[in-house]
C-alpha cells in the first residue's frame, strides 16, 4: 500500500511546503476549530494509539457470531468469505487513509467522514446522506453493544442463579449505567488507556471462546457434528445473503476519518502502520472463533457462540470459565460502545459547547453532561424496549457498514487520485463498489425479510 501512495504522489501536483505547513498550522489553531473538532476530535496521538482505536471498533463481540454466518455458507464460502472481507476492508480503509493524507498535505485536512463526502462528493452529499448514514451506524451500534451487554449480564446471572426472577431490560439498564459513565470521558483520543485493555481484552475472550470450542468438540458432551445447510433452497439463499451482512457489520467500522483525526500530524504512514496492528489481531481472533466454533458445533452454532456453551440449561465447560469469558465481553462491549459514540459526541459538542470557553468551563462542562447522559439514555431506553434490535441492526448494517466500508472508499479514492481508466487500481475499485453495492442491496432484502419472519415473536420489554 506505501508503493500505492507513493506511485499516486508521483502523479499529482507537488504541493508547496510553505503551503501545507499554512495548512497544518491553521488546523492546529484551535480558534479555527468548532467545538466537536476542538474537544471531541483531538489530534494527539500516536500510530499505536490509532491501532488501539481500530482494533476497540473492529474486533469486538460482535465476532463471536462468525460461526453462525458459517452455518449458511458452510466450510469453503465461510473462509472465501471472511478472507475477502478482511482483505477488502483493510484495503478500503487504507484508500481512506491515503485521499485524508492527500488533503492534509494540501492544507485541508478532513477530521469527519461528512466532511470528506461533501468536499469530494458534494456538499449535499456530506449533509443529507453520508453524515445520517454513519450517525445511524454508530449510534445502531451503541443500541447493539448496550444491548449485548445486558444479554451477557443475564448469562452470566442465570449461569449462578438459574431460577432468578430478573429481566433482561433491568441488564440493560444495569450495563447502560456503565456507559453513562464510560461516556463522560472528553475526547476520542482520552479513550488510548482503554481501548489498550479493551485490545486486551478481545484477545482473552477470543482466546477462551477458541479454547472452550476446541474442548468441546473433542469431548462426548458437544452436539454431532453437520455441517450441512439447513433449510429449503428459499431459506439456503437468504440466508447467504444475511451471512454475508453479519460478516460486513463484523468489519465495518464506519469511523476511520475520526479516527485519523486523532493523530497528531504529520499523519502520513501513521494509519497504516495502525492498520497493520489491528488486522494482525483480526487475523488472530476472527478465524480462530468462526472455525474453531463451526468445527465444534456446525450448523447447531447460535448466534452468540458462547450460547452453545450452555446444552439443556447445562455447561459444557466449567462455570467458571464461562463466567470469565463473558466479563471479558462484557468490559469489552462497554468500550466498543463509548467509540461509537464519539460521532454522536462530536455532533452534540458542536451543537451545544462554546469553542472559545475552556474545555472544563462550567459553560461546556454542564451541557456536555447533560447531552452525552440522555444520548446513553436514550440509546439503554431502546435497547431494553427493543430486545429484538438485532433484527433491525442487520437493516442498518446493510445500509450502512456497505456504503460507508466497502463502497465509499473506492469511490473517494478515484475521484481523488483520478487514475486512468486503463489502470487496475481504477476497474479493482469499480469492481469493488459495483459487487458491494449488489451485496448491500441483497443484505438489505434478506434482514427486512428476517424481521418480518420474527415479527410475531416481538414485544416491547420481552425477556429475551
Amino acid at each position: 500500500m506505501g508503493t500505492l501512495a507513493a506511485a499516486h504522489d508521483q502523479d499529482q501536483v507537488v504541493v508547496d511546503n510553505n503551503h501545507a505547513k499554512v495548512g497544518q498550522e491553521a488546523l492546529g489553531d484551535d480558534d479555527q476549530l468548532d467545538a466537536g473538532a476542538r474537544f471531541v476530535l483531538k489530534s494527539k496521538g500516536s500510530w499505536v494509539h490509532c491501532g488501539y482505536h481500530l482494533t476497540t471498533s473492529i474486533v469486538a463481540p460482535p465476532l463471536l457470531s462468525l460461526p453462525y454466518a458459517f452455518t449458511f455458507l458452510g466450510w469453503p464460502a465461510g473462509i472465501f468469505c471472511l478472507v475477502i472481507g478482511a482483505l477488502v476492508t483493510f484495503y478500503s480503509y487504507n484508500l481512506v487513509s491515503l485521499v485524508l493524507e492527500h488533503y492534509a498535505q494540501l492544507g485541508h485536512r478532513h477530521l469527519r467522514f461528512r466532511d470528506m463526502a461533501r468536499d469530494i462528493l458534494g456538499p449535499k452529499w456530506g449533509r443529507y446522506i453520508v453524515g445520517p448514514i454513519q450517525f445511524m451506524v454508530c449510534y445502531g451500534a451503541v443500541v447493539a453493544c448496550t444491548l449485548l451487554g445486558g444479554q451477557c449480564m443475564k448469562a452470566v446471572y442465570l449461569l449462578t442463579n438459574p431460577n432468578g426472577s430478573m429481566k433482561l431490560y433491568e441488564f440493560v439498564v444495569i450495563f447502560g449505567c456503565l456507559m453513562l459513565i464510560l461516556a463522560q470521558i472528553p475526547s476520542f483520543h482520552s479513550l488510548r488507556h482503554i481501548n489498550l485493555v479493551s485490545m486486551i481484552l478481545c484477545l482473552a475472550y477470543s482466546i477462551c471462546t477458541t479454547a472452550a470450542c476446541i474442548y468441546i468438540g473433542n469431548s462426548s458432551k458437544g452436539p454431532p457434528k453437520d455441517y450441512s445447510l439447513k433449510g429449503n433452497t428459499q431459506n439456503q439463499i437468504f440466508g447467504i445473503f444475511n451471512a454475508n451482512a453479519i460478516i460486513a457489520t463484523t468489519y465495518g467500522n464506519g469511523i476511520i476519518p475520526e479516527i485519523q483525526a486523532t493523530i497528531a500530524a504529520p499523519v502520513k504512514g501513521k494509519m497504516f502502520k495502525g492498520l497493520c496492528v489491528c488486522y494482525t489481531i483480526v487475523t488472530m481472533t476472527f478465524f480462530s472463533v468462526a472455525i474453531s466454533g463451526y468445527w465444534a458445533f456446525g450448523n447447531q452454532s447460535e448466534g452468540l457462540i458462547l450460547s452453545n456453551f450452555l446444552s439443556d440449561g447445562k455447561p459444557l465447560v466449567p462455570k467458571w470459565f464461562i463466567f470469565m469469558t463473558n466479563i471479558f465481553t462484557i468490559l469489552q462491549l462497554s468500550a466498543v460502545g463509548v467509540v461509537y459514540l464519539q460521532p454522536t459526541n462530536e455532533v452534540l459538542e458542536r451543537a451545544f459547547a462554546d469553542p472559545t470557553s475552556k474545555e472544563f468551563s462550567a459553560r461546556n462542562v454542564i451541557p456536555r453532561v447533560i447531552s452525552r447522559s440522555l444520548s446513553v439514555i436514550t440509546a439503554t431506553t431502546v435497547a431494553a424496549m427493543l430486545p429484538f434490535f438485532g433484527d433491525i441492526n442487520s437493516v442498518i448494517g446493510a445500509f450502512g457498514f456497505m456504503p460507508l466500508d466497502f463502497i465509499l472508499p473506492v469511490v473517494f479514492f478515484n475521484l481523488t487520485f483520478k487514475p486512468s481508466k486503463r489502470s487496475f487500481i481504477f476497474w479493482l475499485n469499480i469492481t469493488i463498489a459495483v459487487v458491494f453495492s449488489v451485496l448491500g442491496v441483497l443484505a438489505a432484502i434478506a434482514a427486512v425479510r428476517q424481521i418480518s419472519l420474527d415479527a410475531k415473536n416481538y414485544k416491547l420489554f420481552a425477556n429475551l
